[in-house]
Parts: C-alpha cells; structure tokens; sequence
C-alpha cells in the first residue's frame, strides 16, 4: 500500500486535523471553491444557517494536497467522514490534483458539494453571503472568522480569490 493524497480548499487549508507527510500547493480542475454550503453544524444551525466553501462544478481551484502515510489512510478517511459527512452535503470523491513541482497529477480525495442536497445555496448575491455569514455561529465558531481565515490563507499562498477578497473587506 502507498501513500494517497487529500486535497483541501477551505478549512482543512489551515486546519487540517490529520497527520500528513508533507503538503504542497495544487489544482484541481473542472471545480471551483465556493460560499455555496449552508452550514448546519459546523459554522451555523438550521434555524440560523451560516455558509461554507464548496467545490461547485466548473472552473479549477488552487488549494493544498496533503500526502498521508498509508498506515494512516483508514483513520484520515474517518476522520474526515466524520468531519466532512455531518449531513453528507458533501460528496467524497477520487480526483485528479497537480500538486505544484510535479509534472503530472495524482489521485487525491476530496469533498465536492452535492447539487441535489437542500443545503446546496448555489450562487447567492453578495449581499446574501454576507447576511449568512455574518449570521453564522456553530459548533466549529463563527462563520465570519472561518471566511477571514480562509481569505489569509490564500493571501499567505498568493491566492486571490476576488469573491473572497470583496467579502473580507466588508466583514
């Protein structure tokens, strides 16, 4: 058995929660990361729903793999089944990511958000991400402080993220 990878776009950026072996930059291709996830549990309640990243269809997306130790893939899974899976808004899928130096991809794992699922927001005005965002409040803390989190990640990577960037100004 051999390492795998695990890409993450949003939280697992900066708080991963997992041993790995090293992590680079990488691309994912045919998603993009976006506010597109009313968050539950994590960053909300039903009652008041903050909102998350999602990998959406289309686009590609800059975020990190992590390489995890074989010995290791069985308690990463359910770690991040546990964490991701809440109400399985989510979609846990085989992907295809270039981490950044290698030439050609690799296989990674990663959580793309489910289109049919009821919290699926799709694409919200800004004045709606805000309202959400700053409504926000769940087991994981704030959702304003998981989007200012997400936002000084990606400059500390020299991502930007327009969408973010606007958001993070107004927060």
């Amino acid at each position: 058995m051999k390492s795998f990878w695990v890409f993450g776009y949003g939280s697992l950026m900066w708080r991963p929660g997992f041993e790995f072996i090293e992590q680079r930059r990488a691309r994912i291709h045919g998603y993009h990361r976006s506010l597109c996830v009313y968050s539950h549990v994590h960053r909300g309640t039903p009652e008041r729903p903050g909102l998350v990243m999602g990998l959406d269809r289309g686009g590609s997306c800059d975020g990190i793999g992590f390489r995890v130790a074989a010995e290791k893939r069985e308690h990463t899974l359910a770690y991040l089944r546990s964490r991701e899976q809440v109400t399985m808004v989510y979609r846990e899928i085989p992907c295809r990511i270039r981490p950044s130096g290698d030439t050609a991809p690799v296989e990674a794992v990663t959580y793309v958000v489910d289109c049919q699922h009821a919290q699926y927001a799709g694409q919200l005005s800004a004045e709606d991400q805000l309202r959400f965002i700053l409504q926000g409040k769940g087991q994981s803390g704030d959702c304003r402080d998981y989007v200012l989190a997400t936002v000084q990640h990606l400059r500390d990577m020299t991502i930007h993220d327009n969408t973010l960037e606007h958001l993070a100004t107004r927060l």
